[in-house]
C-alpha cells in the first residue's frame, strides 16, 4: 500500500466552555470515554481517540496512515444560531483543534469551521484560522433551508479559493421522521441523499459556473449517491431543460471540478466512483473515530484489485497531497 493520508476524521475536544442551554457539552464518564450530549439528550458515546494525539497516532500507525486531515464534526457548527454566536462557537473549537494537532503538526492537518450563515464572518474567521495554522475548512452541506448555491456560500466558497483553502463537504442535520428514526435510517439513506443533493446545488444552482476552477471541494462519503444517478440527472438535464437547464453546461461537464472521499466500503462502489469521477477525483477517507467509519482505514481500497498501481497510489495520498496544498496542483 502507498502512503496513506485519510482526509475524512473528525475530533472532539476533552472539554470546552459552556455553550448555553440546548447546545452540545461533554459528559465525562471516565479518562477515556464521554457522552455528547445535547440539553439533556444522549447523542454520541466518544472515546479519547477523539481528543488524545497519542491514541490517533497509535491507530495511524496500526493502520499505516501517514497523515489525516481533522475535521469538525457537524454537531458543533451552530449554524442555527446568530451570527455573532456563532463566530464565538467557531473560535472556541477551531482552537481547541490547534491544540489537538499541535503534538504532530505534519502528520495533523487542522480543518476548521465558520459561521457559514454570515458569509463575511466566515470568511474572516476563514482568514483567522488560516493564519493560526489551520490548513482548510469543513462546511456542512446546508444552511437551515438554504443549498450551497446560496449566495452567501457562493461568496464563502470565492473567497476560499482565493485563499487557496480546501473545502470539505459534509452532510448534517439531517431530515427526521418516524420512517427515518429506525435503523439509523438518517445516516444510511439521509446523509447519502443530502451529499448527493448539495452536489447537486453546485451543479444546477451555478455554483461551478461562479467560482474559479482554483477551488479545491470535496465531498464526503463518496459523494453520496451522485456518481450512480449521474445519467439520471444528464437525462433530465437534456429531457427537462425547461426545469433544471439551470447551469451553463451539463451536469456531466463539470465532473472535473470536484472529488470525494472513498467512504463507500465496497470495491463495487468504488469502482462506480473511478469510473464516473476519474482516479484523480478519489481521495481516501474514512470517518475515523466514529463507528460507522472505515477500519482498518484504506480497507476497501486494499481490495479494489482493478485498480493500477498509479490509481492507487493517487487515492491513497497523491490525490490528497495535492488537495492540502502540499505539493503542486499540476504535479
Amino acid at each position: 500500500m502507498p502512503d496513506v493520508i485519510d482526509i475524512h476524521t473528525h475530533y472532539v475536544p476533552a472539554a470546552w466552555p459552556d455553550l448555553g442551554p440546548g447546545r452540545p457539552w461533554l459528559r465525562v464518564e471516565s479518562e477515556r470515554q464521554a457522552m455528547i450530549m445535547v440539553g439533556e439528550t444522549e447523542f454520541r458515546a466518544v472515546e479519547s481517540n477523539c481528543w488524545d494525539a497519542s491514541v490517533r497516532l497509535a491507530d495511524m500507525a496500526a493502520d499505516g496512515v501517514q497523515a489525516q486531515v481533522v475535521s469538525p464534526t457537524p454537531l458543533f457548527f451552530g449554524y442555527d444560531l446568530s451570527g455573532a454566536e456563532a463566530v464565538k462557537v467557531c473560535r472556541i473549537f477551531n482552537d481547541l483543534a490547534l491544540e489537538i494537532c499541535a503534538p504532530d503538526t505534519e502528520r495533523f492537518i487542522p480543518f476548521a469551521q465558520v459561521p457559514l450563515q454570515d458569509p463575511d464572518a466566515a470568511c474572516r474567521e476563514l482568514d483567522r484560522c488560516l493564519d493560526a495554522g489551520h490548513v482548510g475548512v469543513e462546511i456542512g452541506n446546508h444552511v437551515g433551508d438554504q443549498d450551497l448555491d446560496a449566495e452567501g456560500v457562493v461568496t464563502f466558497l470565492q473567497h476560499a479559493a482565493s485563499r487557496g483553502a480546501p473545502v470539505f463537504v459534509h452532510p448534517w442535520d439531517m431530515p427526521t421522521s418516524p420512517r427515518l428514526d429506525r435503523w439509523m435510517a438518517r445516516w444510511l439513506t439521509g446523509m447519502p441523499a443530502e451529499t448527493h443533493l448539495s452536489v447537486l446545488a453546485m451543479i444546477l444552482g451555478g455554483v461551478f459556473d461562479r467560482v474559479p476552477e482554483s477551488l479545491r471541494i470535496c465531498f464526503a462519503h463518496g459523494g453520496g449517491s451522485f456518481a450512480f444517478w449521474l445519467g439520471r440527472l444528464e437525462n433530465a438535464w437534456h429531457r427537462r431543460s425547461d426545469i433544471i437547464a439551470t447551469s451553463q453546461l451539463p451536469p456531466s461537464a463539470y465532473l472535473g471540478r470536484f472529488s470525494v472521499d472513498s467512504v463507500v466500503f465496497d470495491p463495487v462502489a468504488l469502482r462506480t466512483l473511478v469510473d464516473t469521477l476519474g482516479a484523480d477525483h478519489v481521495m481516501l477517507g474514512s470517518d475515523y473515530p466514529y463507528p460507522l467509519g472505515e477500519r482498518p482505514v484504506g480497507e476497501v481500497l486494499r481490495k479494489a484489485d482493478f485498480l493500477s498501481a498509479a490509481e492507487r497510489e493517487a487515492i491513497a495520498g497523491g490525490n490528497a497531497l495535492r488537495w492540502v496544498g502540499r505539493v503542486p496542483a499540476d504535479r
